[in-house]
């Protein structure tokens, strides 16, 4: 029979650890708890334990910490995102930029200036441009449903994962993270849905009409909403979505997909104009940027303007420099860089993205900017900077793993006199510049808050070459 683990009582919590839940010292060990801040005391039922860390759930409140806010959503505890709602704004930011300096110093182990304060987000709700839910007929239910004699009827459900199931779907009514047209949208095509017996999508079996819904918005004020469906039922489908399209004229881009594949993506699918455009087109600044439904773009678009528009002061153009912008994804930062280069070249490894980046450059008038397709560290070589020229500045917007050593072995060769990295994930980065710092020293670190309500930070550091 398997031990029970302990439990720990009268317990402070003292701070917050790197992927946001809440931090407790028992003894040498460091004990991880969610839904709790700095200042509770709690008991912890333990969960798991090693020799030098251990998880847990708390299982009682004695004090509740000052610092402590009330979530604003019905679904907070559940739905596994937002897990910070219950941290003032302000508090977030302040531990977002200890996370930033605990991992520049202890994995980094660089020599850094004064770190600005963090940018916080201007929204801190209904600030996402894009999300996506998922079809269900398997909802996860409630303690209370479970406990009951008789298990609901009603079984479908469009929201999100629980964490950790796979083929469990929480129904949201209400999400604060997008615009309120998102919900309108969501909760219509689930009440046309049942009102019409189509079938929600079985996650372990794979069969049923409706699979996924995704919702993009735009500061524009256009609107882009995309129906994944497994089964090929043109009447259903046509019923329903000629249904939205009259009863939401806001809708400038109705799209579906057919997608019977295993996973979720549809990067490899057709895409189906159903009315509209194939497109939204979203601004920032006097720059415009077409956004297709397989295409990347940062999800808080206001922010993302800020974060540029930080990039493009760190690079100190004059208008003399080639710059290289690598992980260019959809060419926005390649945009907002060019009229004040002499020439941008841009870097990425999904070639549906390099044609992006291509349109948004002819949308904006830029013609000194040129894109290329192929994995980082295949296509950065000696050899590649021996036929388009050494860049003067090199900018670099990794995905979360950060950047291949041999990527940084030939950004060291070719020297550029400026480099500015911008990371969603400071342990990474802070991996990436102790390589660097053999030949750079860093200049500026500028922290930006995309995500309110969650642990997740970008980070923007400047490195000069040493004299």
């Amino acid at each position: 029979m398997k031990k029970k683990l302990p439990l720990l009582e009268h317990v402070t919590v003292s701070g917050v650890a790197a992927e946001g839940k809440a931090i407790v010292r028992d003894g040498e060990r460091v004990v991880f708890v969610p839904f709790a801040v700095p200042g509770d005391t709690v008991d912890i039922q333990l969960t798991r334990k090693k020799n030098s860390y251990a998880e847990g759930r708390v299982v009682r409140f004695h004090t509740r910490s000052p610092q402590r806010a009330e979530p604003f959503c019905e679904h907070y505890g559940i739905c596994g995102g937002c897990q910070w709602q219950i941290l003032p704004y302000p508090e977030q930011l302040r531990w977002k930029q200890q996370q930033v300096v605990d991992q520049l110093t202890r994995i980094g182990k660089v020599e850094l200036p004064e770190i600005s304060p963090i940018l916080g987000s201007g929204k801190t709700q209904c600030y996402r441009n894009k999300l996506e839910f998922t079809f269900s007929d398997r909802r996860w239910l409630t303690e209370e449903e479970i406990r009951s004699d008789r298990l609901p009827e009603e079984r479908n459900a469009l929201g999100f994962h629980i964490p950790g199931s796979f083929d469990k779907v929480l129904d949201i009514r209400r999400c604060w993270l997008q615009d309120e047209i998102s919900n309108r949208i969501r909760n219509e095509v689930r009440t046309f849905a049942l009102a019409h017996g189509f079938t929600f999508f079985n996650l372990r079996n794979r069969g049923g009409l409706l699979r996924n819904l995704v919702i993009r918005t735009a500061t524009t004020g256009e609107v882009m909403l995309t129906v994944v469906c497994y089964e090929d039922d043109e009447p259903g489908r046509t019923a329903l979505l000629s249904h939205l399209a009259a009863r939401f004229p806001e809708i400038t881009s109705l799209l579906y997909v057919l997608n019977q594949k295993a996973n979720d993506t549809i990067t490899d699918r057709e895409v189906h104009v159903f009315k509209g455009n194939a497109f939204i087109t979203e601004q920032m600044e006097d720059l415009k940027f077409n956004i297709g439904p397989k295409s990347f773009f940062q999800t808080n678009s206001e922010q993302a303007c800020r974060l540029y528009s930080t990039v493009r002061e760190f690079a100190g153009l004059t208008g003399t420099e080639h710059v290289y912008d690598l992980y260019t994804g959809t060419g926005t930062i390649a945009c907002f860089l060019a009229r004040h280069a002499r020439r941008i070249t841009g870097i990425e490894y999904v070639p549906e993205a390099i044609e992006d980046a291509k349109v948004n450059a002819a949308l904006n008038g830029i013609v000194n900017a040129h894109f290329l397709a192929g994995d980082m560290k295949d296509l950065l070589t000696a050899d590649f900077v021996e036929t388009h020229g050494r860049p003067d500045v090199l900018v670099t917007d990794p995905p979360r793993a950060g950047m291949h050593d041999d990527v940084i072995k030939t950004i060291l060769r070719a020297a550029p006199r400026r480099i500015v990295y911008v990371s969603c994930n400071p342990a990474s980065q802070a991996r990436d510049l102790n390589l660097l710092d053999v030949d750079y020293r860093i200049r500026k670190v500028q922290p930006v808050d995309m995500f309110p309500h969650t642990h997740h930070v970008e980070n923007i550091v400047l490195l000069e070459r040493n004299a």
